[in-house]
């Protein structure tokens, strides 16, 4: 769960690679994206590329918050890193990489 900060516009998020590093991200985009990427992840493997993930998600973006897709790719990959960090999402050791929910994880902010 992504914690809220002080200004409830935005959320502390974590970083998988980087343990004990966080950023603030703004949460309107953060819960639109989370709420696409736990929609498009499968729950076992083989999970999704990020590439895959990139494309997926897309669908279930509002164009609003993302005209055209805009930033969509950089979103996917801080709010999946995060995901990562929190045992929500699994990353498998293959090549390319490929991500799925963790058993019995959906995860809440």
């Amino acid at each position: 769960m992504a914690k809220k900060t002080t200004d409830p516009g935005r959320v502390t998020v974590e970083n998988v690679n980087v343990p004990g590093y966080t950023t603030q991200l703004d949460a309107a985009k953060y819960d639109a994206m989370r709420a696409a990427i736990l929609a498009v992840l499968p729950n076992k493997p083989p999970g999704l590329t990020q590439g895959e993930i990139r494309q997926a998600v897309l669908a279930h973006l509002s164009k609003g918050l993302f005209p055209g897709g805009a930033k969509a790719g950089w979103w996917a990959k801080m709010v999946q890193l995060d995901l990562e960090a929190k045992a929500i999402v699994d990353r498998e050791a293959t090549k390319p990489l490929r991500w799925h929910l963790r058993q019995g994880k959906r995860g809440k902010r």
